[in-house]
């Protein structure tokens, strides 16, 4: 045979390869994991990386100038890579607001003929959780306040206490105790005092009077929250941020001394007794405190920072499964900079791992699912938040208003920080939550080749915990706490970008088995674990 027979025989050969691996991809033949491969690489996540933790950004402070910079860059991926809108917008509002503490608050007890009213700071104080309200109402005792079915415990038993104020315990039983039912010594969920007001709401109290558990704690200082209009040294902007819908569904919740626990109880030595007798039986020991009432008021004034969570949609082909939804995401906020400091020292919190790897993770998941003409049966939502490092309000706020329905969010993967430590390690916190995800990650992984590490939780949480306090099953990826967490010092030089990309490609393998899957899948309880 000729060279130009030969020459014109390998081009046909290449042409009609070209044609049948074209047509491929459109009947779906094509590996769509192949396809992620070329498109998620580490030279794409040290772009992304190096933008969104550059000294430009200044931190990504919620919320700041920079971190809508962010925004808009993250909103142009998703646009390039062809996601679409939701409600016409790649941008999601979220409702943040400054709390100041307002002017007027008081604290009064009327017992047995008597009234006595109480000094802010020094023998009361008011929590950053509180709410604008005044109530006068009977007060009762109990306990931890709280109501631990999981460990068949509940300080509400048999007492009523609507309409009334709730005077509670800090921490839990047994704090001390490495044989405690709650989880020895480990704190669990219920020791968490927002959760311990959510449960007082619940059973109807209108006020929460908090003290200090004297057993194991000698200081019953009324510390509250450090409100700079109470001190002579805290910075005048030392204040919380919170979802600005929630303050309207809040109650009065103060910190109290002793001075308010002896008017109460007649001693703090009664209270230790009261205590003593929770904690040896794990049996309730709420009453109605006699003869006493509470005036309580206290006020915030609260001022509008509002934010927004980025997103891009991929709406899924199947006629059924389409409305129903995954949630890919990861925060996108850290948190600033210094403001005094010298010109020669670094003073950027530049958030390289936490969470710049994290968010680069979920655009270059988001482009190679885009860049797949193949499109997945179910709808997958990319989501970027604002405020984690705010108390997880960026996914709060998605919850509480999400896009599409909670009950037709089929499963949640959050990356938050997997840019460092060994390249061949891979948390996966609480995957015995999640054991039906757990599965389908593990059997991606062979594939990609991490040694994952089922981790029952990290310090501090991320955006996974507001969608599995809302039922809905998780994967949280994450490579590892390190020394350079919250320092200036988590620059971008430091990312291996070669772990970034393998972590990346193994969230799209297990995504894309997801968005294709018909199954529904377990959560199984974990509310010991958080």
């Amino acid at each position: 045979m000729s060279n130009t027979k030969i020459y014109i025989s390998r081009n046909l050969f290449l042409i009609t390869l070209s044609l049948f691996v074209f047509s491929c991809a459109h009947l779906g033949f094509i590996n769509p994991s192949s396809i992620a491969d070329e498109i998620i690489t580490p030279e794409l996540l040290k772009k992304h990386i190096y933008t969104l933790a550059s000294d430009s950004m200044k931190g990504r402070n919620t919320p700041s100038p920079e971190l809508d910079s962010a925004a808009n860059y993250i909103a142009g991926v998703f646009k390039s890579s062809g996601l679409q809108t939701v409600n016409g917008s790649y941008f999601q509002k979220v409702g943040l607001g400054i709390i100041s503490l307002g002017e007027d608050n008081h604290l009064k007890i009327f017992k047995d003929g008597g009234e006595i009213s109480f000094k802010i700071k020094t023998e009361f104080t008011p929590f950053d959780i509180t709410g604008n309200q005044e109530v006068n109402a009977p007060i009762v005792f109990v306990g931890y306040g709280i109501t631990a079915p999981i460990y068949e415990y509940d300080d509400y038993k048999d007492i009523d206490v609507r309409g009334k104020v709730v005077f509670i315990l800090k921490h839990e039983p047994g704090e001390d105790d490495s044989a405690s039912i709650f989880k020895g010594t480990d704190e669990t969920e219920y020791s968490n005092l927002s959760e311990k007001v959510k449960n007082a709401i619940a059973h109807g109290a209108v006020g929460v009077l908090v003290v200090t558990d004297p057993l194991n704690h000698t200081s019953l200082t009324p510390r509250g929250f450090p409100w700079p209009s109470l001190s002579k040294t805290l910075p005048k902007d030392a204040l919380p941020m919170v979802l600005i819908d929630e303050t309207e569904k809040r109650i009065p919740v103060v910190q109290i001394g002793e001075e308010v626990i002896s008017k109460l109880l007649g001693s703090v030595d009664e209270l230790k007794n009261i205590q003593s007798k929770i904690d040896s039986t794990l049996q309730p020991h709420s009453f109605v405190v006699e003869n006493a009432t509470v005036s309580l008021k206290t006020s915030i004034t609260v001022e509008d920072k509002s934010s927004q969570n980025v997103i891009g949609y991929i709406e899924g082909t199947d006629s059924k499964l389409k409305d129903e939804v995954l949630v890919i995401g990861g925060h996108y906020d850290h948190v600033g900079y210094m403001k005094q400091h010298a010109d020669t020292v670094d003073y950027i919190f530049n958030g390289a791992d936490d969470n710049a790897s994290g968010t680069s993770a979920v655009m270059a998941v988001a482009q190679a699912f885009g860049a797949i003409t193949q499109k997945p049966k179910r709808s997958v939502l990319f989501i970027a938040f604002t405020g984690e490092e705010k108390g997880l309000t960026g996914s709060r706020s998605y919850v509480n208003k999400p896009l599409f329905p909670l009950d037709q969010t089929v499963a949640m993967l959050n990356i938050d920080m997997v840019g460092r430590n060994g390249i061949d390690s891979l948390y996966m916190v609480s995957e015995a939550i999640s054991p039906d995800l757990a599965q389908i990650n593990e059997e991606e992984n062979k594939e990609i080749g991490f040694t994952l590490i089922d981790e029952e939780k990290l310090p501090g949480g991320s955006d996974h915990m507001s969608f599995q306090k809302k039922n809905i099953p998780f994967l949280f990826y994450h490579s590892g706490l390190h020394s350079d967490l919250h320092k200036v010092s988590d620059s971008p030089e430091k990312i291996n970008t070669e772990k970034t990309a393998k972590a990346a490609r193994l969230v799209f393998r297990t995504a894309w088995r997801i968005a294709n899957d018909e199954k529904r899948y377990k959560l199984v309880d974990s509310t010991t674990l958080f």
